[in-house]
C-alpha cells in the first residue's frame, strides 16, 4: 500500500474521532454543561477548536481518497452520494456526511447573518453526520489482505 492509502485511513479515523468529539461537547453545551475542570466558555472554545480540526482532517482524508489510484474516487464522488464505481453504498454514505459536514461549515460562517434559530436547525443534522460517518467507516472496513 502507498504512503496515500495509509494517509486516506489514517485521516479517515482521526476525522471520526473529532467528530464525535466535538458532537459529544455539542451535546453538552447545549444542555448548558460543561467539562467539570473547564469553565463553560473554555468548552464551547474546545468544541469550535475539535470541529475544526475535524473540517481539516475530512479534507486531508477527501483529498487523499481523490489522490489515491486505488480507491478510485472522483471527485463527484465527493458530492453525489451512491454513484462511485467501487462501493458505491460506503463510498455514498460518506458522500451523504460530507454534505451535512459542509452544510454545518456554511451556517457556522454564516451564523450572524442567517440568526441562531436557522444556525441550530441546520445544526441538527450533525446527529445525522456522524452515524453516516460511522457507517461508512465501518462499511469500508480495511483493504489490508
Amino acid at each position: 500500500m502507498s504512503a496515500v492509502w495509509y494517509l486516506m485511513r489514517g485521516s479517515g479515523v482521526v476525522s471520526l474521532l473529532l467528530l464525535t468529539g466535538a458532537l459529544g461537547l455539542g451535546i453538552l453545551t447545549r444542555g448548558g454543561g460543561r467539562v467539570p475542570t473547564l469553565p463553560r466558555f473554555a468548552t464551547l472554545a474546545l468544541h469550535r477548536s475539535l470541529s475544526l480540526l475535524a473540517v481539516t482532517f475530512i479534507a486531508i482524508h477527501v483529498t487523499a481518497a481523490v489522490v489515491d489510484p486505488y480507491a478510485g474516487v472522483a471527485l463527484a464522488d465527493l458530492v453525489l452520494p451512491f454513484g462511485a464505481a467501487s462501493q458505491p453504498l460506503w463510498v455514498g454514505l460518506g458522500a451523504l456526511a460530507l454534505d451535512l459536514v459542509l452544510a454545518l461549515i456554511v451556517t457556522g460562517l454564516l451564523r450572524r447573518r442567517i440568526g441562531q434559530r436557522a444556525f441550530r436547525t441546520v445544526h441538527w443534522v450533525a446527529y445525522a453526520a456522524w452515524p453516516l460517518a460511522l457507517l461508512h467507516a465501518v462499511g469500508m472496513g480495511s483493504d489490508v489482505t
